[in-house]
């Protein structure tokens, strides 16, 4: 095959430019001061928090869950028993020091003409063996990234996704749940033995002033690191702050028609009730009790043409197959009775309207960290 003919790598989602407006931000960290944050989370979430968190001074580290079995990952899983690497290297990827280093761009390489597998999830899989342990894959490609955090698996445990939809059927994996053609109620993880927490994770969630919840899946990357035994103890241990970070969009079926209010209900449902301190949602209007319901669409009718159309993902918000996750002011009320104090504000990237743009969502936290500061536990 000729090299005119040789598919063309790929970058995964989690690489837009758009962080790069935040490198020349000035760290919200006084001198002096060290502020530990921690991310839960998966997918291409997660990655959006750590790199708005480290961009903020912060030292931050991930924990992520550890039930992906689709894509890459999947086939891994399955056919090399491994453990999950996907949302691990996405993690690591955010954390590098250097975004344009050849071998952090490389790690984030996918290929079409190889079963669409990432040279980091290869890599992060051959290492397991070579090394003879998981966390030990994690720190050598965390050294050869020179990554700014540690990323920690919830889990060492080979888990399984259990999901109830809203109506009653029963789902089992991690890549079959979020595609679920009604929205999910409940789920679970299920092994073959007890289900054992990694305790570095742990004492990641214990030791951090700053929790961080998403943004991402719901119940497919949030909710299954609640899952694991111990890790809701550790969030109740921590002397920090928990904060919710409100999905933007429905992608996937999982949270298909949930509200804001629905969504930080669901987190109560599996172990965070009374746990959840902060809760950043968007809207691009005030919501007052005489406003309609308010989300995404709000932001993306008012989009310029020319970036109406930048990725299918876009085409998809426009023609109404992803719906946005509405709020209003009433649902706010309801969830500020419930303890999370509401943070509502407009979130959006006016070029990729399912993406939080990075300096907003700053903002947001930065904006998040002096109330810590002024209510500290």
């Amino acid at each position: 095959m000729s090299t005119m003919e040789m598919p063309a790598f790929s970058h995964d989602p989690s690489a837009t430019a758009a962080f790069a407006a935040l490198e020349s931000e000035r760290s919200v960290v006084v001198p002096g001061e060290r502020l530990r944050a921690v991310v839960i989370g998966g997918g291409t979430g997660a990655p959006v928090s750590i790199r708005t968190l480290l961009s903020m001074g912060l030292e931050t580290n991930a924990v992520v869950a550890m039930a992906d079995d689709g894509g890459s990952t999947g086939i891994l899983r399955e056919e090399a028993d491994v453990t999950p690497p996907g949302d691990v290297r996405k993690c690591i990827a955010a954390m590098a020091s250097d975004a344009s280093d050849p071998l952090t761009r490389a790690f984030k390489y996918r290929f079409s003409f190889a079963r669409n597998h990432t040279l980091g999830n290869l890599m992060l899989s051959a290492l397991e063996d070579a090394a003879g342990s998981f966390p030990e894959a994690v720190a050598i490609c965390e050294r050869l990234l020179n990554a700014r955090g540690h990323v920690y698996p919830s889990t060492l445990d080979r888990v399984t996704l259990v999901a109830r939809t809203r109506d009653g059927r029963y789902i089992e994996g991690q890549a079959v749940a979020c595609h679920s053609r009604t929205a999910l109620d409940q789920v679970a993880l299920s092994a073959a033995d007890r289900i054992v927490p990694y305790a570095p994770a742990l004492t990641a969630i214990r030791e951090a002033d700053l929790i961080v919840l998403g943004p991402g899946s719901l119940f497919t990357s949030i909710i299954p690191n609640l899952l694991v035994p111990g890790v809701v103890d550790a969030i109740r241990a921590s002397k920090g702050a928990t904060l919710f970070v409100c999905s933007l969009a429905d992608m996937q079926g999982e949270t298909w028609g949930l509200t804001a209010r629905e969504h930080v209900e669901a987190l109560m449902d599996h172990g965070m009730q009374g746990l959840v301190d902060y809760m950043l949602v968007h809207t691009v209007v005030p919501l007052r009790p005489d406003s309609p319901a308010t989300g995404l669409f709000s932001a993306v009718t008012g989009a310029e043409p020319e970036h109406a159309s930048t990725s299918g993902m876009d085409d998809a918000v426009l023609s109404g197959r992803i719906r946005p996750v509405r709020v209003s002011y009433h649902d706010v009320q309801a969830i500020q009775a419930q303890g999370p104090v509401v943070i509502a504000r407009n979130l959006v990237d006016p070029i990729r309207p399912t993406w939080h743009d990075p300096k907003a969502l700053r903002d947001a936290f930065s904006g998040v960290l002096k109330l810590c500061r002024s209510r500290r536990r």
